[in-house]
Order: C-alpha cells, then structure tokens, then sequence
C-alpha cells in the first residue's frame, strides 16, 4: 500500500466523523476515531489465533491471572490478546454498549490499559445514548485492517495521520501534547546523524523521550535508525503527564509491534519512573514557560538533600518557567562516557538562553552545561512553527562524547530564515520547516564550518561582560538581530 492509499485510508476512517456531527464537539473526534481505530487493528491483527486462544482460555481459566496471562499471551503469538469470542462484527444491535466493553475488558492489561486512558466507557455510553454506537461499530467492523493488506509500518503511518487530524481538529491545545512532524523530523535527524558506529547491526540503541505526549519523537527515531541499519533493536522508553496522549503513545507502538512496558505515566519531574536508567539518544519538547508550582516541593527537596548526586545539583531556574529542569533531567540519564555516551536534543524558547543574572539558577545551570563541555549546537528556529505559540524556539543538541574537532566548542546555527508559509494555519502554526530545508540545517550542522548561517564559538567565549562575569550569557545567533537590552 502506497503513501497516498495509506491517506486515503486514515480519510475514510475519519469520516466516520460525520456521524458524530451534532452529538459531539470537533475537538472529540479523536478520542472516539483512535480507540476505535486501534481496537479494529488489535482485532485483525489477532484473528489468526484467535481460537487458540479462546481455547486456552478455556483450558486455563482456574489458573492464577499472571500465569493464565503468560499461557495466553504465547496462545495469541503477540504482545496481547483478547480473550473475548465477540469481535466488532458480531457486537449485539440491542446491548451494544455492554457486549463492546465486555470485548474491550478481555483484552490482556497493557492493551486494555489504553481503552481505561482513553476514558473509552463513557464516550461509548455517550454514542449509545445518541442511538450512534452500532453504526460506529459497524463503519469499524467494515475496514480490512489485516496485517496482509497493511504492515505495521503502514497501519503506523495512517495512525500518525489520524493523530495529526486530531491535532488539528482540537488545535487550541493540540501544542501541549503534539510536536508538529517537521520539527520532530529536524530534531530526531540532528540527533541521530552521523552516528553509525552506534547504529551497528545486531547491536540494541536505546531512546528517551520525557515528556513523550502522543509519541512522536519515539516513533521517528525508530523510523529512522531501521532505515540507517535494518538489523539494530530499538528500545524505546519515554513518560508523559497527560493520560490521553499518554493512550494515543501506547496505543501508536502496539499498532506497530513495538514494546509499549517502559512507556510510563506521571509527573517525570516529581516521579521519575524509569530511576537509575541511562540512554543512548533522548529526544523531548518540554512545554515552554510551564510554572512548575505544584511539584516545587519534590524538587527542592531533591536539589537541597542530593545535590549532584540528584538530578538537580547546579541550581533550580525560576517557579515560572520549568524548563531547563527537564534538561538537567535528560542530561542525569547520560550513559557514561566510557560507554559511549549519549546524545540528547531539547526544544526551548529563549528562556534558558536569555534569563537569570549572575548566581541565578539558570545561569548555574548554563555554567555547568558549558564547564563540562556539553553543549554541542544551538539551532535557532523560525517562529510560528507550533500550534499554540508563535514564539521563537531553539533546538538544542547537547553530548558528553563529543568529536575531538568540536570539544571546547559551541556551534551557532541561525535557521530562522528557513521557513515556509503553510496553505492553511493550525492555530498559531503558520510556517513548517520544509524537508529541502531541513536536510540544508543538518548538513549545515554536520560540516560544522564558519558561513552566514553557522558560527562556531568556544565554549567559554559564551559570556556576559566582565560585570557578569560568571554567568555564560544567551549565545548571539549569526545573522540574527540583538533582542532590545541583550548585552554585547
């Protein structure tokens, strides 16, 4: 199935949209299209074993739920099962609601999980009451959504394209949970170039997303490491705060055979839930200028009682802007770099640049990323690339195992003319960073070499004037002009 069939493909399943017209709120579609979406594609992708799994269930109903999950779990021959004989086809006209989430509560824990997050129950109680559920059911029960006639890969790429649509149709918040896909595309490709030594055949590459939202970032760096080496295994691992995009992530690798166990939920900043583990690439879009009030407690805590033995030993940047928290978190997950070292890249606002004086906490922290030569480039991008904020942002790529050429350096690339203007505006997403421009950014990136677009600094060149001296100052971008007040 092509590119333009799998389009097709997502367009027909999201006119299912029509029916809902009326009954429920644009911004709403998606969390009835994806559910349904993924409870089709788990269904035709279990048909084969099906009954043997509705055997074992019978054979090995007495046994305790652990061991009766494992048994069935090797019945299925996938990653989950259902234990249900009902399927969408043979859901009941007159108790529709009942037999389907009797079908969805059959399902082993990690895909049941995903309905629960969803919230599933009571917009399928909301479809029944509209008298709308069977003909859901029915639209769903009628896509071949088999492995044979989609792939993975394939049934991923028309997830991705209902995740977008979904996006877009609820765009007033959209921002908060998706990174548009050119920015996920550039910074996963800064992040992942030239770096085939780790990307050996045979060989296993972990990535770390922190605030994974709908799993972008996930998903495109393990895209991209099959097409460098087809033979290398990709563990993905990654938290999220928010319990829906949370069920869209989980729900997006299990359509695509991926391991969903190390994908978490919770606050990443107060409840760390993958502690003590270390990755080889991370990725993250933290949400800009978010004040993190309610977990301020648990921090200082950690910054007070562990210093640099916790996450946060060079200081804490101001309540309001939570930032530069997140990449003191990702730069604790550093393997050592003995062990090859990693490589993370962060999109921020100008914050982390451009706040915080001498002995503030963001300056702490700028000092200490610079001291121990972490910070590799900063990527100046265009504005109104994002779908809640026009802002400018910054693509930062930091590592602890730098190549002997760019050790003491810091390089500079000035992108923000490398825009195009969008046919159409997604809330405040006006411009995207087209793919020309994108491999020029990366190239630009990988020759590391003084031009109009790209300066390279020494590290410790980063600084304020000598009254502040100590404090390394927001890096000036070539080509780009001064913020009024910035220091010279």
């Amino acid at each position: 199935m092509n590119t333009e069939s799998h389009s097709q493909l997502a367009a027909f399943i999201w006119s299912v949209a029509d029916l809902l017209r009326g009954d429920f709120k644009q911004s709403q579609y998606g969390r009835i299209i994806l559910p349904f979406t993924l409870l089709r594609r788990l269904e035709c992708v279990l048909e084969p074993t099906k009954a043997a799994v509705l055997d074992a269930a019978q054979a090995h109903q007495a046994k305790p739920e652990a061991v009766r999950e494992k048994l069935l779990l090797r019945a299925a021959d996938q990653p989950f099962f259902n234990a249900s004989p009902l399927t969408l086809g043979t859901l009941s006209d007159t108790q529709t609601a009942d037999d389907l989430m009797s079908y969805v509560q059959s399902f082993s824990q990690d895909a049941r999980e995903i309905f629960e997050h969803f919230e599933f129950e009571g917009f399928v109680q909301q479809l029944g009451a509209g008298n709308l559920l069977y003909q859901v059911v029915q639209r769903f029960a009628s896509i071949d959504m088999s492995p044979q006639r989609l792939t993975n890969y394939g049934m991923g790429l028309v997830f991705e394209e209902l995740i977008r649509k979904f996006a877009e149709s609820s765009n007033e918040t959209a921002g908060e949970h998706f990174t548009p896909r050119d920015i996920v595309h550039l910074t996963t490709s800064l992040v992942l170039t030239g770096q085939d030594d780790k990307l050996r055949p045979h060989g296993i590459v972990t990535v770390y997303d922190p605030t994974a939202g709908t799993g972008g970032f996930l998903s495109e760096s393990d895209e991209y490491i099959q097409q460098v080496s087809r033979d290398v295994t990709v563990s993905l691992h990654g938290q999220e705060l928010n319990p829906e995009s949370y069920a869209i992530c989980k729900a997006d690798m299990l359509i695509k055979g991926q391991g969903v166990d190390q994908v978490k939920l919770g606050n990443t900043l107060s409840d760390d839930q993958l502690p003590g583990n270390h990755f080889d690439f991370m990725l993250s879009n933290p949400p800009f200028g978010v004040e993190w009030k309610k977990v301020q407690k648990a921090i200082t805590d950690e910054h007070n009682h562990k210093g640099y033995d916790g996450r946060f030993g060079p200081g804490l940047p101001r309540v309001s802007d939570g930032s530069l928290l997140f990449l003191m978190h990702l730069v604790s997950k550093m393997r050592p770099r003995q062990e090859g070292g990693s490589r993370i890249g962060i999109i921020l606002n100008g914050s982390p640049l451009f706040t915080g004086g001498a002995g503030s906490g963001e300056s702490e922290i700028r000092r200490y990323l610079l001291q121990h030569d972490l910070v590799e480039a900063i990527v100046g991008l265009p504005t109104d690339l994002f779908y809640n904020t026009g802002i400018a942002t910054y693509v930062w790529i930091l590592s602890n195992h730098k190549p002997a050429e760019r050790r003491g350096q810091v390089q500079l690339i000035n992108a923000t003319g490398r825009a195009s203007k969008m046919r159409k505006s997604l809330g405040s997403k006006r411009q995207f960073v087209a793919d020309r421009d994108i491999e020029e950014i990366v190239r630009l990136y990988g020759a590391c070499q003084e031009s109009e677009e790209s300066k390279t600094l020494p590290g410790g060149g980063l600084r304020l004037p000598a009254h502040h001296r100590g404090a390394p100052a927001a890096p000036q971008l070539p080509g780009q002009p001064r913020a009024p007040g910035q220091a010279r």
